[in-house]
């Protein structure tokens, strides 16, 4: 051994035989050793099994204290399998028709902005935007990072692609009211301007259009738009893109597997992937459901979790005062419309999921609703309406008499909707006038046909229906007195110069509290006309695992917009130190 390495051993070697000797020595130590050696081997047996005990106790203890400083947080992973009725066609923002073609384009594609699960406007393929102080042009920047999911950049030019195609009356596209005789322009490369023809608040909303690839779609002719391969294999910049599409023998889609977005402008979504399994009948999907083959449906309850979010619909009996003139007096609408017991067509006839309401504007938003009347007799409280504006009872002949005008109510005839919801809220209607005296007589008619033989040629004196009102709460087709005749949707007849008025501002004004003020005006004075005994505002039903966590739905217009938050949800969570937490 080399001479100095044996005499560094050896110093190295005694100096920790010093070390340890005066560990030994010390007197704490010394005395603590000795009372182990006192005990008897039994003794000292118990006491070791008790030290083992007392640090297993002490570690578990740190670990619970470790434990409970940590933070759940969202982590990737995970997949959810959801069930509809019914089979996308069109995975394309500017041709989609259906419930499942509007689904899919939202999770494949996105637009310049998108909605929150709060329900507000946010960026998403923009980073930015200016309105003019006129409110007739908007300018967006684009994200310097969007791109679709082939990973291409997204540009100007694609969103003026998009919007020109959606005017292009040739492609036929649902799209096409919405964006026609407005301008758009690329300014550059990532900087796209609109431009109106007059100020139109509401037009922020319409920005939500998906975009499509001009570097894929721009040489396909309009005739061959609708037969792409890209309908069902699209390419977007949504947070999923579509991976896999499988058909039964007569070539209908049966299932669509997305997976996510790597290149999404927001951030990966926490979910791997969605897969949409679809069905024929209602019947078939909640078997489904019940079954465990599918983990999510709307509008279907389960025993899992339910979550609800208001829907942007208002349903009521609206009169036709040129059908049946008894209908043009103010105190016949009034008493009709009193003698209904919302609560109980809200909370017994649609199980609760939905609210009662008095006036044209849907909940969920700032209006403040017209509070529902008080009255533990509404029958009596009708019956003192009429007779107060001198209407008599026969009960022999079932009539109500207004000598002095010379009218009667003999009978009211309500049309409305073949399907299951309105066919009970019909019967509950027929119930609350029959009380008071009144013979009803219901007709049902299948959608198409109360739309195109009823509703259009506005042939009803009573129609129990549903308007479906933008997230925008642009009233003006449902109330403006221009829309009374079709293709218009004031389906009450109803002509108010004030409401006119208030209308026309709503929609022009940049201020959104004016905006709010003018729908609060319109909400409280349509009320108190009575133009249609209002009934309720149905609740949007979406039943998912219990383990799906991060669901939070905003005012829902149509079924899609669930997908609001979907990037945000996740079913893998991880715990780290709270100083970690990066949100997404």
């Amino acid at each position: 051994m080399n001479p100095i390495r044996n005499l560094i051993s050896n110093g190295v070697n005694k100096e920790l035989r010093e070390r340890l000797t005066r560990i030994q020595n010390i007197p704490v130590l010394e005395r603590f050793n000795e009372r182990i050696r006192a005990f008897s081997p039994s003794d000292r047996i118990m006491f070791y099994i008790l030290a083992t005990l007392v640090g297993i106790a002490s570690l578990t203890g740190l670990y619970a204290l470790e434990q409970s400083l940590l933070k759940q947080v969202p982590a990737y992973g995970g997949t959810l399998v959801e069930g509809e009725v019914g089979s996308p066609r069109f995975i394309n923002p500017l041709l989609a028709i259906s419930d499942a073609d509007r689904d899919l384009s939202a999770l494949a594609y996105a637009g310049l902005m998108g909605l929150s699960g709060s329900g507000n406007l946010v960026p998403v393929l923009a980073s930015d935007y200016t309105v003019s102080a006129d409110g007739k042009v908007y300018s967006f920047t684009l994200r310097p990072n969007a791109k679709f999911s082939d990973g291409v950049p997204v540009t100007a030019q694609d969103v003026v692609f998009t919007i020109q195609k959606a005017q292009d009356s040739a492609l036929k596209s649902p799209e096409y009211a919405n964006w026609s005789g407005i301008i758009v322009e690329a300014v550059d490369s990532h900087v796209v301007r609109f431009t109106l023809q007059k100020a139109y608040a509401p037009f922020l909303g319409l920005t939500t259009l998906g975009i499509l690839p001009a570097h894929l779609w721009q040489n396909i002719s309009n005739e061959e738009f609708a037969f792409s391969t890209l309908e069902t294999n699209p390419v977007g910049a949504g947070p999923f893109r579509v991976t896999s599409v499988s058909r039964n023998a007569s070539g209908l889609i049966q299932s669509v597997s997305l997976t996510q977005n790597s290149f999404y402008a927001l951030g990966r979504p926490y979910l791997d992937g969605i897969r949409f399994d679809f069905y024929s009948r209602t019947e078939d999907l909640v078997g489904a459901l019940a079954g465990g083959g599918i983990e999510s449906a709307y509008d279907i309850h389960s025993n899992g979790t339910t979550v609800t979010a208001p829907y942007a619909r208002v349903f009521g009996v609206f009169w036709n005062p040129s059908e049946k003139q008894v209908y043009a007096r103010a105190e016949v609408r009034k008493a009709l419309s009193l003698a209904l017991d919302r609560k109980t067509i809200a909370d017994t006839v649609l199980g609760g999921y939905a609210t009662a309401i008095m006036g044209p504007v849907p909940p969920g938003r700032k209006v403040e609703q017209v509070p529902i009347p008080q009255s533990s007799n509404p029958t009596e409280t009708a019956a003192g309406i009429l007779k107060a504006a001198g209407w008599t009872y026969d009960s022999s002949a079932r009539i109500w008499k207004n000598i002095g005008a010379k009218q009667t109510i003999d009978s009211i005839t309500i049309r409305t909707s073949n399907v299951p919801e309105l066919k009970n809220v019909a019967s509950a209607v027929k119930a609350d006038w029959e009380k008071l005296g009144i013979p009803v007589t219901i007709e049902l008619y299948e959608p198409g046909d109360l739309s195109q033989n009823v509703i259009r040629p506005r042939k009803y004196e009573a129609l129990l229906y549903g308007m479906v009102i933008g997230r925008d709460q642009d009233l003006y087709a449902f109330w403006d007195s221009q829309e009374r005749n079709d293709p218009g949707l004031n389906i009450a007849l109803y002509a108010n110069k004030t409401i006119d008025n208030l209308l026309e501002d709503a929609r022009s004004s940049t201020s959104e509290q004016e905006r709010t003020a003018d729908l609060q005006k319109i909400e409280n004075l349509v009320a108190a006309d009575y133009p249609a005994a209002f009934l309720y505002a149905p609740n949007f039903v979406y039943a998912v695992p219990n383990d799906l966590q991060g669901v939070e739905l905003p005012q829902i217009i149509t079924p899609s917009d669930r997908f609001a938050s979907v990037a945000s949800w996740y079913r893998v969570t991880d715990k780290v130190w709270p100083f970690l937490v990066n949100k997404k």
